[in-house]
Order: C-alpha cells, then sequence, then structure tokens
C-alpha cells in the first residue's frame, strides 16, 4: 500500500513539473528506496546478531511508527471539496446564490487560455440558471452519497484510463512476461544453501549487493535510457536477463569452478545484475503510467498495475512449482535442477515475441 501512495504522490507532482522532470522524480523515489534496503538489510544482520529477540521486534516496530507519525507531515486536501469547489468554480461568475452576486474580472488581457476557456464555460453554464442552495447541498451531500459518487466517478475513469493502449497493453506484456517464465527462485535457494553450503547471513550480503544493483540501474536508465523506445529497452532487458539466466546454468554445472570463479562470486554478480535490469523493465511503464493517470484516480490505477503484476509473478511462482515437481526436484534432490534452467532460459525469450503489445513509438517520457 505504501508503495501505490508514493507513486500516486508522484504522479500527482509530476502534473505541477515539466513532462521531462517525470523519470527524475521516479529515480529519487527508487533511489530513496533502494538505500533504505540496504541500510535495512544490513541493520537486520547485525540485530539479529548481536541482540535478543524480543530487542528486534521492539526496535522493528518502532521505525513503522516513526514512518506512520511522519505521514503526518504530508498536506492533502480531500477530494470532496476539491470536487465542490470545482463544480461552483465552473459555475462562477455570472450567477448568485442566495442573492449575493460573484464579479468576474475580464478586464484582463493576459489570461492564459486556460482561463479563456473556463469563462466560455461559464458563459454557456449561465443560460442553465442562476444556483439554487439544494444544489450547492447536492454537491456537498451526505456522507454515504459521496463515497457512492465517489466510487462511481472512480470506477468511471479507471475504466477509462485502462481503456488507452499505451496503458493497457503494456500491463498486458508485463502479465504475459512473469507467466510465461517459469520461477524456479525457491529451488536455487535450497540448492545454494543445501549443495553450495552458502550461509544465511551471506545471502542476506547478496541481498545487499542487489539493494545496489537496483540503485545502478535506477541512475542508468534515468541518465541514458529514459528518451529511448521502450520496445527496444524492453528488447535488451530480457536479452540481459536470459545472460544471466546462464549464469545459474554455469553455477548449477558447476563449470565456475573450472575457471576459478567461486560460487559466492557468481552468486553476489547475478543478484546484482538481474535486479538492476528488471529495474530498466519497470520504471518505464511506471512513468508513463503517471503522467496518463487521470487526476484523482493515480492511487487506483497503481494498485491496479500492482496487482496484475503480483499476480502474473504468483502464476509464474506456481508454473515453476509444477516444473520443479515435473522433474522430480525437492530439497536432498537437484539431479533435474540444470534442466530446469536451460528450460528457464528458454522461456525468457518468449516476452520478446509479445513486444508488438508495446506502442511503438513510446519511450520513458512520452507516449
Amino acid at each position: 500500500m505504501a508503495d501505490v501512495v508514493i507513486d500516486a504522490m508522484i504522479a500527482e507532482a509530476v502534473r505541477s513539473e515539466r513532462a521531462s522532470f517525470a523519470g527524475d522524480l521516479q529515480s529519487i523515489s527508487w533511489m530513496a528506496m533502494a538505500l533504505g534496503g540496504i541500510c535495512g538489510n544490513l541493520f537486520g544482520g547485525y540485530a539479529l546478531t548481536n541482540l535478543p529477540i524480543h530487542a528486534i521486534f521492539l526496535l522493528f516496530s518502532a521505525l513503522p511508527a516513526m514512518q506512520l507519525l511522519s505521514c503526518g507531515l504530508v498536506e492533502e486536501r480531500s477530494i470532496g471539496s476539491e470536487v465542490s469547489s470545482e463544480y461552483l468554480t465552473s459555475n462562477g461568475g455570472s450567477h448568485t446564490i442566495n442573492g449575493r452576486g460573484f464579479h468576474e474580472d475580464r478586464m484582463s488581457t493576459e489570461k492564459s487560455k486556460r482561463n479563456i476557456s473556463r469563462r466560455k464555460r461559464s458563459h454557456k453554464s449561465a443560460k442553465k440558471g442562476p444556483i439554487t442552495e439544494s444544489q450547492v447541498n447536492a454537491v456537498h451531500g451526505s456522507l454515504p452519497t459521496k463515497w457512492i459518487n465517489s466510487l462511481k466517478m472512480t470506477t468511471v475513469s479507471l475504466f477509462r484510463a485502462f481503456r488507452q493502449p499505451i496503458i493497457l497493453r503494456p500491463m498486458s506484456w508485463f502479465f504475459l512476461a512473469h507467466v510465461t517464465v517459469p520461477n524456479i527462485s525457491t529451488a536455487m535457494f535450497y540448492y545454494q544453501t543445501e549443495v553450495l553450503k552458502l550461509e544465511a547471513s551471506f545471502l542476506g550480503t547478496a541481498r545487499v549487493v542487489g539493494w545496489f544493483g537496483l540503485m545502478l540501474g535506477t541512475l542508468t536508465y534515468n541518465r541514458y535510457l529514459k528518451k529511448m523506445k521502450l520496445r527496444r529497452i524492453l528488447l535488451f532487458a530480457h536479452i540481459g536477463l536470459s545472460l544471466l539466466s546462464l549464469l545459474d546454468v554455469v553455477l548449477v554445472s558447476r563449470s565456475n569452478l573450472s575457471v576459478g570463479i567461486s560460487d559466492k562470486v557468481m552468486t553476489l554478480f547475478g543478484s546484482a545484475l538481474s535486479d538492476g535490469i528488471n529495474q530498466f523493465k519497470f520504471m518505464p511503464f511506471l512513468i508513463l503510467s503517471g503522467q496518463l493517470c487521470p487526476p484523482g484516480i493515480e492511487g487506483t490505477l497503481f494498485a491496479l498495475f500492482m496487482s496484475i503484476n503480483n499476480f502474473g509473478s504468483t502464476l509464474g511462482s506456481f508454473f515453476g512449482a509444477g516444473l520443479a515437481s515435473i522433474l522430480n526436484i525437492s530439497s536432498g534432490n537437484f539431479d533435474n535442477l540444470l534442466l530446469a534452467v536451460s528450460i528457464q532460459v528458454l522461456c525468457t525469450f518468449f516476452p520478446i515475441t509479445f513486444l508488438f503489445l508495446i506502442p511503438k513509438e513510446a519511450t520513458g517520457i512520452s507516449a
């Protein structure tokens, strides 16, 4: 939920800035998250080693409490009040409420096109007669009425936004990209701990390196790739993921030992690069969605995207578990793990065949 709220706030901030700054805002957000992940993993490892369990739980319950208090510093306005003010403003100028007139300044010649169009709309609405007190009450209404009207407006706006090809087609591609690649990370985890004898502390270190890779991927995308066509970015990203999957083939086959490369180096190297390349896939769509999302449903749209993304990832894990079951891979039996990894490498190329779903001219800063 916190990620959805953050992305919604970024989408709102993009409206008040130039479109070219959209990638910068997302980059700042992701780099802050990567920095927090690095600090959290290092601090968690230290606490797990040096603090008792009850102190760890107390400490890690205090940190979210601090985050909750910091949310009080975020300024926001009620959607209902904004709707009411927009309704009254769009009918303002030549109207009267309870006999009181509102004067509209038409002497300035330096008004923007937005103010000109707003005055035109107010002229058209003037023909409908003055606003009555019942109309004002209808705008405010009771709390259940507000909720129902807000739900209707959000549903309609979400449906309209979801029908846009620039949003619907990339969502479909991300879903297929997860579903068509079986996720066998659980089997690899057991292989690393039971066969390669990698300690849990080292795997935590690998996660820290992964956060560094995510930070590097964010910087690289924002500096060099955000103006590139999305199809090309996603094509290169999946080719890179396919090559990284070959590292698992090397690791399972133990070919790395023949050239003097340790298992730990292979694991660290693969973790950092995979997180960085995955960021090339994720950031462009977040930026585009933030630019194209209608006002008022930013959080809903991002929640829908994350739900579809997580659902596809869950299905990919199910397919990976099914593949492991078919190949009789389990804890203590990794005879067919090399075959499973090879199948995963081949499946990594399948999402490339669906790149036609990505709009041809779309980039990371424009649709």
